[in-house]
């Protein structure tokens, strides 16, 4: 997907078998974000920048949703684990992260694997793609910081 097309529909089941649905969204605006694996370390680290900054992300309208390939037991561990007060989506058909365009190849430690491609997308609150934070250009640590530097702009 790129910037000006609308995500779908039907996200996913999140941790706690809830369906989550872009419509539950309508009139927010979504830090939509997906991560390669739970409970690994830069995978906490951004969750728990994006968790720390929950206040300032909502004040500017935002409403943040975790995807990963995890099952949902995993989700709801990681969520639990870190204090996450938002929906992790549980797509371990990868549906969703193959529509964003955020899986596929990529090199770890000189290895091609196939998997999650760490990307965030901003919504607005017609469910429009808005900007999207490429796998690059996220530092798992401050990436809260780094959307709030973006909406300041």
């Amino acid at each position: 997907m790129t910037i000006g097309d609308r995500i779908p529909e039907i996200l996913g089941t999140d941790q706690d078998g809830k369906t989550v649905k872009a419509s539950d969204y309508r009139g927010r605006k979504i830090i939509l974000y997906s991560y390669p694996k739970a409970s690994t370390s830069g995978c906490t680290a951004e969750a728990c920048s994006l968790q720390a900054h929950q206040a300032e992300l909502a004040a500017a309208g935002y409403a943040i949703i975790g995807v990963s390939k995890d099952k949902p037991a995993a989700q709801k561990k990681f969520a639990e684990a870190n204090g996450l007060a938002f929906p992790l989506i549980a797509d371990t058909e990868t549906t969703l992260l193959q529509t964003l365009g955020c899986w596929g190849e990529k090199v770890a430690c000189g290895r091609r694997t196939v998997g999650t491609l760490r990307t965030t997308y901003l919504v607005d609150e017609n469910g429009i793609i808005t900007k999207i934070f490429p796998p690059k250009a996220i530092k798992t640590k401050i990436h809260a910081e780094q959307i709030l530097a973006y909406l300041a702009e």
